[in-house]
């Protein structure tokens, strides 16, 4: 009976700790697409609203296909 009750707490544990850090990710990417996505047409509101209506999906898709696009853009905004 021990053995059990120590399984569900270290499942309780890692879950906890699993559903932290997605929260700091979620916030994290939330914060840098308000101070860094250009304010040009309306994909900042698209992309907050993505990130905000589907948090994990959201935070995924915009960190792995928005972010990397980013110093491109910035690249030819300066010429």
């Amino acid at each position: 009976m021990a053995v059990g009750f120590g399984i569900g707490i270290a499942v309780w544990v890692i879950l906890g700790l699993v559903s932290l850090v997605g929260t700091a990710l979620w916030i994290w990417i939330l914060v840098d697409c308000v101070v860094n996505e250009p304010n040009q047409g309306n994909d900042k509101v698209v992309w907050l609203l993505l990130i905000i209506l589907l948090p994990f999906i959201g935070s995924l898709l915009y960190f792995f296909i928005r972010r990397p696009q980013r110093p491109v853009l910035a690249q030819y905004s300066q010429k």
